[in-house]
């Protein structure tokens, strides 16, 4: 899901935001980036990902990027779903952020998304810190007000481990059900083209 929209030069200045126990660090490690920083205030999960050597801290992200607002960063990813933030804090989080990237850094980040007629309601009631669901449409609002360009939100899939014979299964049929979601949009009036369970984007600071 993020490779393609990860700056092409392996020698970008990536921070990873809520790491946990380092998994997309460990992909873009893996991937060739060598100077990738995954920051988490979990201590436990930080010890867990400096075990496998990954280069991971303890931070809380408020704090780190209230002293890295020098445009030092390349992308930003939060690796945490944007809403266990309030809107307030989600803006004021995406506004740092783009302080901390340089001009034409990216930030690419993820929410739950509204538009899943299946699961939409779900995902929000799920976790009591889960504060709003997002869309195609108000995640590239939340971004503008962040201060960022060119929103492009994309689709996360679920399933894209290839070498499992069943990753197939669930992608034809989970792709069955978002073109028939997208169809019953249509007849209601509504222009809607990304009803994956998760939403995503990528966008730029000008």
């Amino acid at each position: 899901n993020y490779l393609p929209h990860i700056p092409t030069d392996r020698n970008a200045k990536i921070l990873v935001v809520s790491c946990g126990p380092g998994y997309l660090v460990d992909l873009l490690v893996r991937s060739g980036y060598s100077n990738v920083l995954g920051i988490d205030s979990d201590a436990g999960k930080v010890d867990h990902a400096r075990r496998h050597a990954l280069p991971c801290e303890v931070a809380e992200v408020f704090p780190f990027l209230a002293v890295h607002q020098t445009g030092d960063y390349d992308c930003i990813i939060p690796e945490q779903e944007l809403n266990h933030l309030t809107i307030e804090e989600t803006i004021e989080f995406l506004q740092m952020c783009r302080s901390a990237l340089r001009p034409g850094g990216r930030v690419i980040v993820y929410a739950m998304n509204g538009a899943n007629p299946l699961v939409g309601s779900e995902n929000l009631a799920h976790n009591i810190d889960h504060f709003y669901n997002l869309t195609e449409h108000s995640i590239g609002q939340l971004l503008q007000l962040g201060g960022f360009q060119a929103v492009k939100p994309f689709a996360l899939k679920l399933y894209v481990f290839w070498k499992n014979p069943l990753n197939y299964v669930g992608l034809f049929v989970t792709s069955v059900l978002e073109v028939s979601m997208r169809i019953i949009f249509k007849m209601y009036g509504k222009k809607v083209r990304i009803v994956s369970k998760k939403i995503a984007a990528v966008a730029t600071r000008a």
